[in-house]
């Protein structure tokens, strides 16, 4: 694999990054770390190249600064990128609703939703054209990668999604009707970007919730999409908070089993983001690979160094520590994703 990647594309693999969530500095340090360096204003390597897996923004102090890094890389040809949720939230935070909509905004500028991406407008409010200019690029982000025998999305890869997606939109990039589609949750196109940029997710029983460390309440817990032939809740829970009680024994419904996306042993290599993992990384199975360790959390940006291995290796992560200043240390919580 590696060898016909050589030859096709001139490089010896990618370089795969999680979510920076506004860590510019740390993604610099953390380009410097892989042995990229800056040439004409954009981070370039000899013979590799970048894959970010979105969630680029919000959270971070140094939101502005992580775009522009990336950016440049992806428009010199020096790096790719997926669409993460995000990304997302802001098209549609900023998208007007659709005359005799009952809304005036398609995410609509809710307490919740306006903490959410308060960090960014912060950082961008003085430079209204760079953040219109901004929202332009994230329109050509395209929402998976397949590639050189590997598969990149943010959240979750659900074949049958992906391919009808593909199949109306082949260079993988939602337009303006897909995205006015995309916020009404009775459409297929909510049902594509939900899952490929949000995952999956399970409701807890009535009157149960988890309340986590960073001061959330969620009334749902995020699943996994590995699990052959999950029993219990326990089986496909993926999230830094444990279930409450015994939850984790509780037996899988035929309908809850029929929400759960499923990605085989058999399959490519596959990289995603998103879920909040903590700790020194590793893999959850030996074709996935989760990069999203919670940099403005947790204070681990990591980076997978792919040589072209059909069977993905844990001593291929390679990560850096958050700069202290770069971690979310207010005291307030950080909204789980919508």
């Amino acid at each position: 694999m590696a060898n016909r990647m050589t030859a096709r594309r001139g490089i010896e693999g990618y370089d795969l990054i999680g979510d920076v969530h506004g860590c510019g500095a740390t993604l610099a340090a953390l380009l410097e770390k892989l042995g990229y360096r800056q040439r004409g204003g954009v981070y370039r390597h000899p013979r590799r190249r970048v894959i970010f897996l979105g969630d680029l923004i919000d959270r971070g102090p140094r939101i502005r600064l992580a775009v522009t890094i990336a950016r440049r890389m992806v428009e010199s040809g020096e790096a790719q990128i997926v669409m993460g949720n995000h990304e997302y939230n802001a098209l549609a935070y900023t998208h007007p609703a659709p005359p005799g909509s009952d809304k005036r905004w398609l995410r609509e500028h809710t307490p919740r939703h306006n903490r959410i991406i308060q960090d960014t407008l912060d950082q961008y409010r003085d430079h209204t054209n760079e953040w219109e200019d901004t929202l332009a690029w994230f329109k050509t982000m395209p929402l998976f990668i397949e590639q050189d025998g590997i598969r990149v999305v943010h959240a979750c890869w659900d074949h049958d999604l992906v391919a009808q997606f593909k199949g109306q939109h082949p260079d993988g990039c939602l337009d303006d009707a897909f995205l006015v589609a995309s916020t009404n949750p009775s459409t297929q196109a909510y049902r594509i970007l939900d899952r490929l940029t949000r995952g999956s997710h399970l409701q807890l029983p009535h009157n149960v919730a988890i309340h986590s460390g960073d001061g959330f309440t969620r009334r749902s817990f995020r699943t996994h999409f590995w699990a052959a032939s999950p029993q219990c809740w326990g089986d496909v829970a993926f999230q830094p908070d444990n279930l409450p009680g015994d939850l984790e024994r509780r037996p899988l419904t035929a309908e809850e089993r029929r929400q759960l996306s499923y990605y085989g042993p058999d399959q490519p290599p596959l990289f995603v983001g998103h879920y909040w993992c903590e700790g020194i990384p590793a893999l959850p199975t030996g074709n996935i690979a989760c990069l999203d360790y919670s940099a403005v959390k947790y204070g681990r940006l990591v980076a997978y160094r792919w040589q072209g291995e059909e069977r993905l290796n844990a001593d291929h992560f390679l990560w850096i520590q958050v700069d202290r200043d770069e971690q979310n240390v207010l005291n307030r919580p950080l909204d789980d994703d919508d």
